[in-house]
């Protein structure tokens, strides 16, 4: 686990904070243009349009022209914070030193000559309001709306001392970020290797001890299928009562609900009764992200499903964990968009849901299957967690230390 850096330790509001516009602390800065016919899909030093902006680039200049350019017009110093004035406005990347060439007017950066810190700087355009864009629809940020914009500054040492706290936050922040992708990575890898591909009739890597061919079986011979309500009873909506499960609050192993989760009106929930949930019910998405599913815990039993299709397997035939496991493998999902009937919006029906064929081993082999990737899921959502509290504490300092 990565240690949380004390802003204690690096911060002091000792002295009043100044409030300026960062017109009186800089001016902003761009490339010389760079024109069509000066780049080439190959060449030396990379040219980064706003497309490209933050990730790969997919032209280039000559060198030659880069040194021309880098030696006659304006170019960033190393640790100077390029923006994207077009497009997704307020994209920041930090310039590293690299031979690169930028975009004029679309990639620009505030030139302030060591009036502000750069690390501080960085952390004020994660939150900045530009002026003369809030409540704007223009995807356009001029230099006007960068130079006419308030900052709020300490002294030099106390903007130092906040870059540094923050950037170590960052790189706890990035850590943790790299770890959950490594795990999400994993387990796509065991969820390939762990269930048969195309015409397999075994998966590549099996638990000890099991060696028999697995079948195909269609899932009405193995559960009990129904459907969530199908049309929106907003007026049967309460504060307490039975829970309402929607598409939405499905993830893939998991349910995240929002703040205030929605209920029905327990007279309303007695009338569609053959729709609740049971505790190991499986509960697919039926419309956006298809096939997304998640199994029915304590907290989720009694519930009703909202435009959900839902699944009560036999417990001497099928292992529910193991059924929300494979509804959430890529197959499943590719087969499940094939099926789609919907216009533009991926949606299956109850008709092609049941025409599903389970790869289905042993009930015992099913079993650790579906407890291995269980606890998979629940380290990945654990370092989810770690990785939201950490982006909320980020944003409650940077609300607090600027607004």
């Amino acid at each position: 686990m990565f240690s949380v850096p004390n802003p204690r330790q690096y911060i002091c509001t000792k002295y009043a904070w100044e409030q300026r516009k960062l017109g009186d602390l800089g001016s902003v800065a761009m490339n010389k243009r760079v024109f069509k016919e000066q780049t080439s899909e190959n060449g030396e030093v990379p040219f980064f349009k706003i497309g490209t902006f933050g990730s790969e680039p997919d032209s280039f200049i000559s060198r030659e022209l880069f040194e021309e350019y880098k030696l006659k017009y304006p170019y960033p110093e190393i640790g100077d914070i390029l923006i994207s004035a077009s497009g997704s406005i307020g994209r920041t990347v930090v310039y590293q030193g690299k031979d690169e060439y930028f975009q004029d007017s679309n990639i620009v950066w505030l030139k302030h000559n060591n009036h502000l810190d750069n690390k501080f700087l960085k952390q004020f355009y994660s939150i900045v309001k530009w002026q003369g864009l809030e409540g704007s629809t223009i995807k356009r940020l001029y230099n006007k709306n960068i130079l006419d914009t308030n900052i709020s500054i300490p002294s030099p040492e106390e903007q130092q001392k906040i870059g540094q706290y923050f950037k170590k936050l960052d790189e706890t922040i990035t850590l943790h970020q790299r770890k959950l992708d490594k795990l999400k990575q994993l387990k796509q890898g065991y969820l390939q290797l762990l269930f048969p591909q195309n015409d397999e009739k075994v998966p590549r890597i099996r638990f000890a001890n099991f060696d028999e061919n697995w079948n195909l079986c269609n899932i009405k011979k193995l559960a009990k299928v129904f459907i969530g309500l199908v049309t929106s009873m907003t007026e049967n909506y309460r504060e307490e009562g039975t829970l309402l499960i929607r598409n939405s609050d499905i993830k893939s192993g998991k349910f995240e609900f929002a703040d205030n989760p929605i209920y029905l009106d327990e007279q309303f929930a007695e009338k569609n009764n053959t729709r609740r949930l049971s505790l190991g019910d499986v509960i697919t998405v039926h419309t956006g992200d298809i096939g997304t599913s998640a199994v029915i815990g304590a907290k989720e039993s009694g519930a009703i499903g909202f435009a959900t299709i839902n699944t009560r397997p036999n417990e001497n035939m099928l292992d529910s964990n193991y059924l929300s496991i494979y509804f959430n493998t890529t197959n499943h999902k590719n087969w499940a968009t094939k099926m789609s009937t919907g216009d533009g919006r991926s949606n299956y029906n109850l008709y092609d849901f049941n025409r599903v064929m389970i790869p289905l081993p042993n009930l015992i082999e099913q079993k650790l299957i579906g407890a291995f990737l269980k606890k998979f899921n629940n380290i990945i959502n654990l370092e989810q967690s770690k990785l939201n509290e950490l982006k909320s504490l980020k944003e409650a300092l940077l609300q607090k230390m600027f607004i």
